[in-house]
């Protein structure tokens, strides 16, 4: 029930009570019937009053209940905008701040209290408070705008990137009459996106200097290895022809420029195949050939190493056809880094080489040996190049450091695998796989 329904009804009772009291005076002695009857219409009134009464306490109740409701509503909508994490603010049509919420006070520098009536503009550096004004008078034709990135300034005068999120706040009737902000601060962010952007430059131009650097290499070896073949060569020339006439000393002399310009130019060769690969410039000259052939002719070659350390040289082959299709070149160079380091790095025992099947299209060699094997944890670093184990022992060798890397790098582009299995005095096994067509 209604207050208007209510109000009538107390209206009618007034009534009927005129009405009766009118019958009453203008009887000059009542009549017990008429009392009676005005009685019972009185009494009829009051119950009608007191079924209005109840109605309106019902409805009252349920009011109160309504009300409740609104108001832990409002409360965790105040409480969810007071508390969200990011700020928020609303403002008139002319960008004045009519409501904020602690993050908005926070990023500002502000008390809430201190906020309200201040034009967010104030809040805006000062060069750039024309480009916000003229962003402010477009809003007026749009329903939102998002992710909007601008520098605000708080109170204490720091800047910080922001990022702002408007809609539109609308009266009854759809016209526009104020804006809800959301504000980001994405200065975390805008640092990353730099730190980021520097990384990426940084890698542009670590890629350029090993390009670079690659390009000189393979310039400098090609420059060395020219003058190193003339020294060999007439060395060489000069021990074939003054053999005889040499005393021991000046035959010891030559002979040592011969080998130490032989170990320059394995040197050398290898820096120039590391940085061909690298660059991505070199390509395999495929052939068919025997395997066998080729594997029992590098061993032959490299016993009188093995021979020096009065170690044991074996071969065993597993192998039905011993063609495949290769640069074999390059798996005789694959071949040959395994094979003398395997002799290198071993004193005593052996060194094993095997060809085995693997399918109907892979064929696996393996070189096993007895040294002084690779610790664990250096077994993920073994292929990097001028990655050497025991530096000791590679500086009593010799080397680059780059016979595995380039190892590695020659298998991939053969599309073959290799692997590795090592206990630290016990020896290593290394197992390559290729396609017996390289495709």
């Amino acid at each position: 029930m209604n207050m208007d329904k209510f109000a009538q009804q107390i209206q009618e009772v007034r009534q009927r009570t005129e009405e009766l009291n009118q019958h009453v005076g203008q009887s000059s002695s009542p009549q017990p019937d008429l009392l009676v009857q005005a009685f019972g219409e009185l009494q009829f009134a009051l119950d009608e009053l007191r079924v209005a009464e109840e109605e309106l306490r019902v409805q009252n109740d349920e009011l109160a209940v309504a009300r409740g409701l609104i108001e832990q509503e409002r409360q965790r909508y105040m409480d969810l905008f007071d508390f969200a994490p990011d700020g928020y603010l609303v403002t008139d049509a002319n960008g004045t701040i009519l409501e904020a919420n602690r993050a908005a006070a926070h990023q500002l520098q502000v008390s809430k209290k201190f906020l309200q009536c201040k034009p967010l503009v104030n809040f805006i550096p000062q060069e750039e408070r024309q480009a916000f004004r003229t962003q402010l008078l477009q809003l007026r034709d749009k329903e939102g705008l998002y992710d909007w990135e601008i520098c605000m300034q708080s109170r204490d005068g720091n800047k910080f990137d922001c990022s702002l999120s408007v809609t539109t706040v609308q009266d009854l009737q759809g016209n526009s009459i104020g804006w809800r902000w959301l504000m980001r601060n994405i200065t975390a962010r805008k640092q990353a996106e730099e730190q980021i952007r520097s990384i990426q430059l940084q890698n542009m131009q670590l890629q350029e200097a090993a390009r670079i650097k690659s390009q000189f290499v393979a310039n400098m070896s090609h420059e060395l290895r020219t003058p190193l073949h003339a020294i060999l060569g007439f060395s060489q020339l000069l021990l074939r022809r003054y053999y005889d006439h040499f005393p021991p000393e000046l035959r010891s002399m030559v002979e040592r420029i011969i080998s130490s310009g032989k170990h320059l130019l394995a040197l050398i060769e290898d820096i120039l195949d590391f940085s061909t690969l690298e660059a991505g410039r070199l390509n395999l000259q495929k052939q068919e050939f025997n395997l066998v052939e080729l594997v029992t002719t590098v061993t032959e070659e490299l016993r009188f190493l093995a021979d020096q350390k009065n170690l044991t040289l074996a071969i065993h082959i597993d192998i039905q056809n011993h063609k495949i299709v290769n640069d074999s070149n390059r798996v005789r160079q694959v071949l040959v880094n395994l094979l003398s380091n395997a002799i290198k790095f071993t004193d005593t025992g052996g060194v094993f080489v095997e060809v085995q099947q693997v399918g109907q299209d892979r064929v696996a060699l393996m070189v096993r040996d007895t040294g002084i094997g690779i610790p664990e944890d250096e077994l993920k670093n073994i292929f990097q190049e001028f990655r050497q184990v025991n530096q000791s022992i590679t500086r009593r060798h010799g080397g680059t450091g780059l016979g595995l890397a380039i190892v590695d790098k020659l298998l991939r582009l053969m599309n073959g695998t290799i692997t590795i299995k090592s206990k630290l005095g016990e020896g290593s096994t290394f197992r390559v796989e290729l396609p017996r067509q390289v495709s």
